[in-house]
């Protein structure tokens, strides 16, 4: 196991008035687990405001939980940790962010965007040495070592995302968080990433964490799924199980609501969903999809529902009890 989330949460103060007075709190996450294996790609989907990228900063250690515990390869990480624990980390999980442009500094060249993270690890011992593997790896990602010396501006989005993924594999890490990596590139050009982030999987054997509105991706990308509502986890497992049983009505909704080249052969029929979500501040006492769900019953707006079933499908719904 590279990687193990137990009972997560993440709130974020809200503050007011001229003292900055917290007036209340942002539940962005509530009791989230997560485990990612070796050579695995879990995909996380649901609407704006859910917590899919709160999730992945904090496997990425950008943001630290409220609470909850956080284990990588065996050592507890939750807090503060080493130094040598913090850089094997820092090394071995990386994250691709949404937008590319403002995850390369406009400042640095391609050659020193790519080559910062080699020389804080001190991986090479020589600048041609390190020269040499930065033009491999561009090759890599499908783009020409004479770009060395060129900077961000200077390239299209597919192009600027393709060397953030250069930047993320450069250091041969065990996992790299990839939030909404193709949702800022054209329509045209995002089969192309999602070609070279499997293709770079399959090469160097590394684990994804898979962010993305997009289900069609995250259907031929993941191996293990994870719907998020609200903070909270409402279905997990098995991608494919899920995709076949979505048993959560929020689940049915996101799959009706993906588009199809045959509307004909759709597994479901069109789900209308009305209202916006909850205030993340005051969410609902029971299910967080208790206030907009068809199916409700009077228990799920006075009591929660916890995840059960087993390792290839969970759901957290009173009706799948039935």
């Amino acid at each position: 196991m590279i990687l193990s989330l137990k009972g997560i949460k993440k709130y974020f103060p809200v503050r007011s008035g001229v003292f900055l007075q917290i007036i209340g709190w942002i539940k962005a996450l509530e009791e989230t687990d997560l485990d990612i294996g070796e050579n695995q790609t879990i995909g996380v989907v649901g609407e704006s405001g859910c917590g899919k990228t709160t999730l992945g900063k904090i496997v990425a250690r950008i943001l630290q939980p409220t609470s909850g515990k956080i284990t990588f390869e065996g050592i507890d990480i939750s807090r503060k940790i080493p130094k040598e624990i913090e850089k094997k980390f820092r090394k071995n999980v990386q994250m691709i962010f949404q937008d590319p442009f403002n995850s390369l500094d406009p400042r640095m060249t391609i050659s020193e965007i790519i080559g910062e993270p080699l020389e804080a690890h001190e991986i090479f011992s020589s600048k041609k040495e390190q020269e040499d593997y930065i033009k491999d790896l561009l090759g890599k990602v499908g783009l020409s070592s004479d770009y060395l010396s060129r900077y961000p501006h200077e390239f299209s989005g597919g192009q600027r995302q393709r060397i953030a993924i250069a930047r993320a594999i450069s250091l041969n890490p065990k996992l790299v968080v990839c939030d909404e990596p193709t949702s800022a590139l054209d329509v045209s050009v995002q089969s192309q990433i999602i070609n070279l982030l499997t293709r770079i999987r399959e090469e160097l054997r590394i684990s994804y964490l898979f962010i993305s509105h997009n289900l069609d991706v995250v259907y031929h990308m993941s191996d293990k799924l994870i719907v998020m509502y609200l903070g909270n986890t409402v279905e997990c497992g098995d991608a494919n199980e899920i995709f076949d049983n979505p048993l959560h009505p929020y689940t049915r909704v996101l799959m009706s609501s993906a588009p199809s080249w045959d509307p004909e052969n759709r597994k479901l029929h069109k789900i209308t969903l009305t209202g916006e979500p909850p205030n993340p501040m005051n969410p609902p006492p029971g299910c967080p999809f208790s206030t907009r769900c068809t199916l409700k019953i009077e228990r799920c707006e006075k009591e929660k529902p916890k995840l059960i079933g087993d390792e290839k499908h969970k759901v957290a719904c009173f009706l799948s009890e039935v």
